[in-house]
């Protein structure tokens, strides 16, 4: 049986996303889907406005077949970070495939920038670039530019790109495969039937009906409290608050940065706000809301260098044919499959219970009591 690698936020799940599960099922009709998904918060640094729980039965309802839980540690940093932990899990779990989607739909050209990622001189080429006091994005942009001879600017091509990197680094065996992006991943309009996550969200903050734009198992999972990190906004300034004297402390908060927080944090009163004064050119805005939510659920340096690899497998949810799956390849794990918090104990999997919690505050009392229980509570859902 083949076995299909998919990397996701359903942030919320769209038509989209069913477009890539329905193109997976056609090309590899009676493969297993492996979905790694992100779950509290996620890699642009904002909440995700459905809960693991509610994303895992939509995506079990349209067609995965098992879904595992990428740790926070990994879920909410950059690319790099972000493709290891996901290709590690697929990797252990002995995917054949990953598909992902992507603006240019060339893999040929893709991994061959990957590899020139692999390069010393890429490396090199990065931190010039860094120095004259661009972006991340930017540098990566601009040094592939140079030693590829290719443009990428994109974001799925660009975390394309980190997936086959990764894939290549870590000999995992997986041969990947991209989809045809079908639409705008900024746009903040919702302009065609398959519209973006982004722009699905902002017609939800402003009440707009989305209806059309959704899968209908998913519509009604979005008519209650929907989190945005302005729910944040008084937790994320008692963090700073608490913890002015040391917030370099904080993964992703850079040396400088801490200060120009400090500076506006008394000046404003919502959250975008505070992203606005302390924007520059040298932080993308995905970058800020990452650091932010590092403050937010008191995530150090430290614990991300205590947490540089996986170490379990959470299973969320799965078919009929994901649990059989999953007992053929039980004796063959280098690292503990769980399917409930108490299986073993683990320090990454305290913080994802930590941080739970802290995405528990923003939701009405009986919500936040409810999504405490179900991360002790809840076993993997069957579908």
């Amino acid at each position: 049986m083949i076995k299909v690698g998919i990397i996701a936020e359903y942030n919320p799940f769209h038509k989209g996303h069913l477009y890539h599960i329905h193109k997976i099922k056609e090309r590899f009709p009676d493969s297993l889907l492996v979905l790694v998904l992100s779950s509290c918060f996620t890699e642009r640094g904002i909440p995700s406005i459905l809960n693991k729980w509610d994303k895992t039965k939509i995506a079990l309802h349209y067609g995965v077949d098992l879904v595992v839980e990428l740790p926070f540690p990994f879920a909410t940093q950059s690319a790099d970070i972000f493709a290891k932990g996901a290709i590690s899990i697929l990797k252990e779990l002995k995917v054949d495939y990953l598909v992902f989607g992507s603006e240019s739909n060339d893999i040929e050209m893709l991994t061959k920038l990957a590899q020139i990622q692999l390069e010393e001189k890429y490396q090199e080429e990065i931190k010039q670039e860094i120095k004259k006091g661009i972006n991340y994005p930017t540098a990566l942009s601009k040094a592939l530019k140079k030693l590829g001879h290719q443009e990428v600017n994109l974001p799925n091509d660009i975390l394309g790109i980190s997936y086959i990197r990764e894939i290549i680094k870590q000999k995992a065996g997986i041969t990947p495969l991209s989809i045809q992006r079908t639409n705008e991943y900024h746009s903040e309009e919702l302009k065609e039937e398959i519209a973006s996550a982004t722009s699905i969200r902002h017609a939800l903050n402003k009440k707009q009906d989305i209806k059309a734009y959704v899968p209908s198992f998913t519509y009604p999972y979005l008519k209650g409290f929907l989190p945005t990190m302005e729910d944040y906004f008084p937790y994320l300034k008692y963090q700073i608050y608490t913890n002015k004297d040391h917030l370099e402390n904080f993964q992703t908060v850079d040396e400088g940065i801490d200060k120009r927080i400090l500076k506006y944090i008394d000046e404003v009163d919502s959250y975008s706000d505070l992203v606005q004064k302390i924007k520059t050119k040298r932080y993308t805005y995905n970058r800020i809301n990452r650091m932010f939510v590092h403050i937010l659920c008191h995530f150090t340096k430290e614990e991300a260098m205590s947490m540089k690899e996986i170490t379990y497998l959470r299973i969320l949810g799965f078919s009929v044919k994901g649990r059989k799956y999953l007992h053929e390849i039980k004796k063959e794990q280098t690292i503990p499959i769980i399917t409930r918090l108490k299986d073993i104990k683990d320090a990454m999997l305290e913080k994802e219970q930590q941080v739970t919690k802290i995405y528990a505050l923003a939701f009405p009392l009986e919500d936040q009591k409810k999504l405490i229980e179900k991360e002790y509570q809840t076993p993997p859902i069957n579908s």
